[in-house]
This record gives C-alpha cells, sequence and structure tokens, in this order.
C-alpha cells in the first residue's frame, strides 16, 4: 500500500526568503539521543556556522536538546529558508551518516516566522531555557550545547 504525503507544514503563499526571523526546530531521527554527544554536536555546529554565512543567515541563537535543535535564524535580502535548510540538513547529515552510519534527522522541521510584535531576546530566551525547562541545567548559561554566532549569550537578560 502506497502511504499518502503529509500535508507541508509551510504557509502556503510566504516563499521564505528575505530579511523574516525564524524560529526553526529540527527533531532528530526517530527522536533519537544523538545530541547528548559533544562530538556530534560539533560536527553539526561547524556546519551549521558554514552554511549560515553561505546562505545569508545570522544563527541568532542555537540550542540543542538531545533529540532536536532549536535555531533562531535572521535572513538577509538574499536568504532563503528553503535553501538554507536544505543544504543544512543534507551537509550534515551527510558528515553524520559517514562518521556513525545512521541517519541523523527526522525528514522535514517545524518553523515560526517571527512577526513584527515578537521580540527576538523573548524567542531567544525561551529557546535557551529549554534545557532548563527540560531538568538538564538550573542555568541556561550553564549548558555546553547552545550558543549564538552573533553575540554573547551572556548578555542576555534574566530568565523566562
Amino acid at each position: 500500500m502506497l502511504r499518502q504525503r503529509r500535508h507541508s507544514p509551510r504557509l502556503l503563499g510566504f516563499n521564505y526568503s528575505g530579511p523574516y526571523a525564524y524560529f526553526i526546530t529540527c527533531p532528530t531521527y526517530q527522536k533519537r539521543l544523538y545530541f547528548e554527544d559533544k562530538a556530534i554536536v560539533d560536527i553539526v555546529l561547524a556546519i551549521l556556522r558554514r552554511v549560515g554565512v553561505q546562505n545569508s543567515f545570522g544563527i541568532y541563537v542555537y540550542c540543542f536538546m538531545p533529540d532536536h535543535l532549536h535555531l533562531l535564524l535572521l535572513g538577509e535580502e538574499k536568504s532563503s529558508l528553503h535553501r538554507f535548510m536544505k543544504t543544512f540538513k543534507q551537509e550534515s547529515s551527510f558528515a553524520f551518516k559517514r562518521a556513525y552510519g545512521n541517519s541523523l534527522w527526522q525528514r522535514s522541521y517545524y518553523d515560526h516566522v517571527l512577526r513584527k510584535e515578537e521580540a527576538l531576546e523573548d524567542v531567544a530566551l525561551y529557546i535557551l531555557n529549554n534545557p532548563v525547562r527540560g531538568g538538564l541545567v538550573d542555568d541556561y548559561k550553564s549548558y555546553a550545547f547552545s550558543g549564538s554566532f552573533m553575540f554573547d549569550i551572556m548578555e542576555l537578560g534574566g530568565q523566562t
């Protein structure tokens, strides 16, 4: 029996290009706890940094939870979220499969286009506090697998 492809989680009529901010969640394949391993996080983080620069995206915040990755991305005029995500997931999947012999990512990802009234700092703090809510640390500033390529996360306001 053929499986019917599920409906795309993307917004209809929005091309995901240009100077927008995006909150992205990328689950690991079968919710495996790959991001408990620093070596794996380091591989994916290096690819994230490079692909972000190549695709004109600022990585405002990232947070590797054990079974998923949260990103807060800032696009520029020539940015394309589809191109960025396709490249990032392909390259990180290839590197992971070569090193570990397994699939890294779930098929798709979840996105939220930030509205003008949504403050970047509030969304960043929400993402950074994910390990606190998950019981992994008491303070997001002590979590080893989160950060920013744009600023020092230690300078953000208090916890949410």
